[in-house]
């Protein structure tokens, strides 16, 4: 999990950010993406791929990273920007944002099969959550976040979806859901016109 880190700490970067987003598919609320610096050489045991990991596990990991970091972030972008930029370009935008917030500021980017719109030294890792401690770090730090919005704020504002059951994702559930009671103003109206067609958003216009 360290051999991408291992080679641009070899190469002379010593402030390496793993960059990742979470919700990318969810119909509903923001995407949030996590920016993480870890020490050099540091080994954090069971970090992995937050979609692979338990919401227990992921509670734990997220105390942990936020601890032994150098430096940690998270940024959101609401589902009315998802709309309005589409989710690739708001998905980039919340990484950069993230990037951006540091509290270190990152010499060097390993980010999840993306580009951060940025002028740092990137690379761009297919199933880099998976093969990176730092983008896993940063998935975890994102997904632990996402997933508490979705258990208390959003599950408060809009208890009549089922939100921290679904996470927002399109369930049986929340589908049923939607039929029932239209769409509330964090659904992503683009989502919804692609899955279940026009007539359900204009229960809610």
């Amino acid at each position: 999990m360290l051999q991408y880190e291992q080679q641009a700490w070899g190469s002379g970067f010593s402030a390496i950010a793993g960059v990742d987003e979470v919700g990318r598919g969810c119909l509903f609320g923001d995407v949030v993406a996590g920016a993480v610096i870890l020490p050099q050489g540091l080994i954090i045991d069971g970090v992995d791929d937050s979609k692979k990991l338990s919401e227990k596990k992921r509670e734990l990991l997220y105390d942990v990273i936020a601890e032994q970091s150098v430096a940690w972030s998270v940024a959101r972008v609401d589902a009315a920007s998802i709309d309005r930029l589409n989710i690739k370009q708001a998905s980039r935008l919340a990484m950069k944002l993230a990037v951006e917030t540091l509290a270190v500021q990152a010499d060097y980017l390993l980010v999840d099969a993306e580009i951060v719109d940025l002028s740092l030294p990137q690379e761009s890792i297919v199933k880099g959550d998976a093969n990176s401690q730092s983008i896993a770090a940063a998935s975890i730090m994102a997904k632990v976040t996402r997933d508490r919005l979705c258990l208390s704020e959003w599950e408060a504002l809009y208890p009549q979806y089922g939100i921290a059951i679904h996470k927002g994702y399109a369930t049986k559930l929340h589908r049923e859901k939607l039929l029932q009671y239209g769409p509330c103003e964090l659904h992503r109206r683009t989502f919804l016109k692609k899955l279940l067609g026009e007539d359900i958003l204009q229960t809610a216009l």
